[in-house]
């Protein structure tokens, strides 16, 4: 046959539409007005079972796509519509009437969707008003993909946007059939935190996704942690992005938390999110708890030390189904990098662990003196009202003390606080003895139990150094000590609600093991340590809690020089716990 002859028959076969699907990608025509898009319009309107419409990588005037509009309210059958990069060049006052008037069309066809893509449409909040009457009617009740990737929406767009899926969702599920989105995506829509916040809302209502794509939005720790919250209540979830957006060690302390609950997570994409290490360890507690299908964790660019990297490292080392492990541009150093390569070597993973070109090296003393003063500034800038209440709050404690009263839970579901209301336990807390813990009698681990909140793991880590502080190699004194400090722990680490690597970290950071976000090094004593090791020893403290401690030990012990045998001696036996 010849050439000719081909040509013919391919644009015969292209002519009756062999398929369900008419696509105009990426021809580049600018289409301003009817006439411009008269061959579109007669195609769809000849274009019979019409399922899935593209019209990405051109530029539509208001005038051409209510033509297309026209043409599009007879076909009920349209299920995706690839609608992305569709008004280059066009003024932004341009596009809302343009997405209003495809978006009626639909609505007065009658159609079901499953797909909406309208990513890289600059179109701003104003764009989303838009779409907002099509994304409430029952068009989208049926919506499983909806994309909005580099839209420009912002605040206020998010916030429309988290209203109308809203509304959606709650009409759909009056008629029996709730919406089941799976696929959302909106990057670099710079929705900050009131924007992200508005979203999970309505995440957490819907409950079915399975891919969120997030990145790049301006998000801080109060946003992350209502998207933290909102995952929780989508157990489906495979795929979470959330790149170059800012944790900090509140947003990734509720995100690993959020991870316990997800079960069908694959992919995880926490970089350049300034997790930091107290947030690392935190997500690798997930991993070695559970997340057996992951394939790919991110944490690159997170300000993550030597030895959280090497929890991280340990905490992936029995999952099977891991195919990349990104640690890149963290602060591991010449050393650390070559240790946290053998590390993999060593349990035969080293070809998950993706490049370490970019690592920052180990921070110096300047650098971390700088650190702490930008931190002291963000949480200024960031965190006045939070501030503000936890001050009222103290005050509140504070005042509490003084009357002998006790508070109320803080949250539903979550154990009573109880403050320090009697006077011997206030007074040893805050200026700990020896006398003073022995002055609080027989009954001082049952007055502990009473008195303790162990919702908060990192009070209880403070409250048990206090205890180790006044160790003595004095027969009562010490039996005394270590009988408080395993009552302690053991009712800490039997609490199925305690957060057992808020503790951990809390407990390294004030024995300055651990880099944290804000000054809590206590002055270390050989006490700390020597209970500590007598702690590690008990049936209460795992085998997991043993090998992160140890880690840390290990890699960061020349800051407990002044207590070097006891820093020894503890280290052993941690050695001797992981080994059994």
């Amino acid at each position: 046959m010849a050439s000719e002859d081909i040509a013919q028959l391919t644009e015969a076969l292209a002519k009756t539409h062999v398929g369900e699907e008419l696509s105009y990608k990426g021809q580049g025509q600018k289409l301003d007005d009817k006439q411009s898009v008269e061959k579109i319009v007669r195609e769809i309107e000849q274009f019979k079972g019409l399922k899935a419409l593209r019209l990405e990588g051109n530029t539509f005037g208001v005038e051409a796509a209510y033509a297309i509009a026209k043409a599009l309210e007879s076909q009920k059958e349209l299920q995706r519509c690839h609608w992305s990069d569709m008004f280059t060049g066009r003024l932004r006052s341009e596009i809302p009437p343009a997405l209003k008037s495809l978006g009626n069309a639909l609505i007065i066809s009658g159609t079901k969707l499953t797909e909406l893509d309208l990513s890289d449409n600059a179109f701003g909040p104003d764009g989303v008003k838009g779409i907002e009457a099509l994304l409430k009617s029952p068009v989208c009740h049926t919506l499983q993909e909806l994309r909005l990737n580099n839209c420009g929406m912002g605040i206020g767009g998010g916030i429309i946007l988290a209203s109308a899926l809203t509304e959606c969702y709650k009409q759909s599920s009056a008629l029996g059939s709730p919406l089941k989105l799976k696929v959302f995506i909106a990057g670099r829509n710079r929705l900050e935190n009131d924007g992200a916040t508005a979203l999970a809302h309505a995440f957490q209502m819907i409950g079915s996704l399975e891919e969120v794509h997030m990145p790049q939005n301006g998000i801080n720790h109060p946003g992350i942690t209502a998207l933290a919250t909102a995952m929780q209540h989508n157990p489906n979830l495979c795929v979470l992005n959330l790149n170059d957006n800012t944790f900090t060690k509140r947003g990734a302390l509720a995100m690993a938390q959020a991870l316990r609950h997800l079960r069908s997570i694959r992919v995880i994409n926490f970089g350049d999110c300034l997790v930091r290490s107290e947030g690392a360890i935190a997500i690798a507690a997930a991993l070695r708890d559970g997340l057996t299908v992951i394939k790919e964790l991110n944490l690159s660019f997170g300000e993550i030390s030597e030895a959280a990297a090497l929890v991280v490292a340990r905490a992936v080392r029995n999952k099977a189904d891991l195919e990349k492990l990104d640690l890149n541009g963290n602060c591991l150093g010449e050393d650390g990098c070559e240790a946290l390569r053998e590390a993999l070597e060593s349990v035969d993973r080293a070809d998950v662990l993706g490049s370490l070109s970019d690592d920052e090296g180990e921070p110096d003393e300047e650098d971390d003196a700088e650190e702490e003063e930008e931190e002291e500034e963000e949480d200024d800038d960031d965190d006045d009202e939070e501030e503000e209440e936890e001050e009222q709050e103290q005050e509140q404690e504070q005042q509490n003390y003084v009357n002998g009263t006790k508070e109320n839970g803080r949250g539903e579901g979550s154990p009573a606080k109880m403050t320090l209301c009697n006077p011997d336990l206030l007074s040893f807390f805050h200026s700990p003895t020896s006398e003073k813990l022995l002055n609080l009698g027989a009954k001082r681990t049952q007055l502990i139990e009473q008195q303790l909140d162990f919702s908060d793991a990192a009070k209880i880590a403070e409250f048990f150094l206090q205890i180790c502080s006044v160790y003595e190699e004095v027969a009562e004194v010490k039996q005394v000590v270590l009988e408080t400090t395993d009552t302690l722990l053991r009712k800490a680490f039997s609490n199925p609600h305690f957060q057992t690597y808020i503790f951990m970290s809390s407990l390294m950071v004030n024995l300055g093991l651990l880099k944290g976000e804000k000054k809590m090094k206590t002055c270390v004593l050989p006490g700390h340590l020597i209970v500590l090791e007598h702690c590690v020893e008990q049936d209460y403290f795992s085998v997991d809690q043993a090998d992160v401690l140890e880690i840390f030990l290990s890699r960061n012990g020349k800051v407990l020089e002044t207590c070097s045998n006891a820093r020894d001696s503890l280290i052993t036996t941690l050695e001797k716990k992981i080994a059994a």
